[in-house]
């Protein structure tokens, strides 16, 4: 047992000897086969980074060479442009030299020209004083002279041209006018009620009249107190007349008297009361016409107390024309007039419409009805455009804009057409006497004949007295004084004869 054991011991120690033999030989031929492998690859890298630096230096030679031939060709570039640089230097300083000479040139025939100017109005002006002392004249005589002879020598030709100027210029404008204004006028129409506001009172029966007056007048005198209007009580049958230059004070007297009557009951503390429920009838009406007024007009955005002040036209005429529909009217027309020229139409409208409110208070505050209407705009903060277009219209200001002269165009159209307005016989013939005076007293005019109702004035001259180019000057004349010193609605026609007559017999 013990040999086995150690039998057995020896042959485990020789087995690991023998392996560990077999591994250190192993090892061994590993190493070597390493060692040759990092040879050869130490052998192939040295060859690779030899065959690169090769290459870079290749590539480097090539480069280098490539920059040479570029900085070559650089230069000569560089050597061109110099070259030519040299060359536009050296140009432009013998162009400079040319100008400089040419300027020395130019600048010596300035002065000499000079000192030949002033050789020559020298000259002239000692010919023009020997001529004038020769001929006794001065140059403005001897210009008006010869004005003078070449109109007598040319008159007619002159006289020809003015007329044939006149009447193209005349037919060209009055043809685009009367489009304008015809298509205004048949647009609007004639609308405006001409109705005077009457200040008579029909009673139903005359012994209501007994009860107007009342006890020892006590009645009528209560009721003039409590409107501010006369009340005159005659024997016309059916009538009671009020009288009163204020017409919103004669309508609350014929509202609050026409209440009495239908009630029957007239005594003092009823006509108080009668009075003041026709003020509040009255304001409710002005109010209500201004509103309508505004309204058709297309005036948007009044002033409530601008718009009841407005309302009060309706109770004012002129020459029997309601004046705020005369205005209402005028609106309308201003628009399409405004429209067809460029102008501002709103502002023609407004101006239209308000160039009169100044009626509403004229009899109880200073000035014209023109400077109470500016006042009352402006305090109501109205665009001063349509103050510059409402003030003009009876030309006591300047027209400053379009729209001021299409508003006074506007008022002569409404109040001038046919049986719009009425006159008083009185002032129809002051109106043509005073046109007949106007051409009478200028020189050369032999007879003078207002016609047309006043639209029209026809002069007659003596022929021998005046030439056909001087009635051109007559006829302007005649018509600037007319428009100085008259009044009056649309346009005169001036219309100057100069005829002359030859009558032979043959016997």
């Amino acid at each position: 047992m013990p040999q086995t054991f150690a039998i057995a011991l020896a042959m485990l120690l020789l087995g690991v000897a023998t392996g560990y033999y077999f591994r250190y030989l192993h090892a061994l031929s590993k190493k070597r086969s390493l060692e040759i492998d990092i040879k050869e690859r130490e052998v192939n890298a040295e060859k690779k980074a030899l065959e690169t630096i090769e290459k870079a230096e290749a590539k480097a030679a090539t480069i280098e060479q490539e920059a040479k031939q570029e900085r070559k060709n650089q230069e000569e570039k560089l050597s061109q442009k110099e070259t030519h640089l040299l060359k536009r230097e050296e140009m432009l300083d013998s162009r400079q030299i040319d100008l400089d000479s040419q300027k020395e040139l130019i600048q010596t025939k300035i002065t000499e020209i000079k000192s030949f100017k002033a050789q020559l109005d020298e000259r002239k002006n000692d010919i023009e004083k020997k001529l004038e002392e020769v001929a006794g004249l001065t140059q403005e005589q001897a210009l008006e002279k010869v004005i003078a002879r070449v109109e007598a020598e040319h008159s007619e030709d002159l006289r020809a041209r003015v007329e044939k100027l006149d009447r193209q210029s005349d037919e060209a404008y009055e043809a685009k006018a009367s489009n304008i204004l015809l298509a205004a006028i048949h647009r609007v129409g004639n609308n405006i009620p001409s109705n005077v506001m009457t200040s008579h009172v029909e009673i139903p029966s005359d012994d209501l009249k007994g009860k107007v007056i009342g006890k020892e007048g006590r009645n009528v005198r209560a009721f003039e107190r409590a409107t501010g209007v006369d009340v005159l009580i005659d024997e016309t049958p059916g009538y009671i007349v009020l009288s009163s230059f204020d017409p919103i004070r004669r309508e609350i007297a014929r509202v609050a008297l026409e209440v009495l009557l239908k009630d029957g009951r007239i005594q003092p503390a009823k006509i108080e009361e009668a009075v003041e429920l026709a003020r509040k009838e009255v304001a409710t009406i002005v109010r209500k016409m201004g509103e309508k007024a505004a309204y058709e007009a297309g005036v948007p955005n009044l002033h409530p107390d601008l718009i009841s002040i407005l309302g009060r036209l309706h109770f004012r005429t002129s020459y029997g024309q309601n004046v705020l529909w005369h205005s209402v009217e005028m609106a309308h027309m201003a628009a399409i007039i405004a429209e067809e020229v460029g102008a501002d139409v709103a502002v023609a409208r407004a101006g239209a419409l308000l160039h009169d409110i100044g009626k509403t208070v004229s009899h109880e505050v200073a000035g014209t009805h023109v400077e109470i209407g500016i006042r009352i705009l402006e305090k109501y903060g109205v665009d001063h455009q349509v103050v510059l277009a409402m003030r003009a219209h009876h030309e006591e200001y300047p027209y400053e804009t379009p729209e001021s002269i299409i508003v006074q165009v506007a008022d002569a159209i409404s109040g001038g057409r046919p049986g719009a307005r009425r006159d008083s016989i009185e002032n129809y013939v002051k109106r043509l006497t005073d046109l007949e005076a106007i051409a009478t007293t200028l020189k050369g005019v032999d007879r003078a004949f207002a016609i047309a109702a006043g639209r029209e004035i026809r002069v007659l001259v003596n022929p021998e007295d005046m030439t056909d180019f001087e009635t051109h000057a007559l006829a302007r004349t005649i018509a600037t004084t007319i428009e100085a010193k008259l009044r009056y609605p649309g346009e005169i026609k001036v219309h100057v004869i100069r005829e002359t007559r030859v009558v032979s017999y043959a016997r």
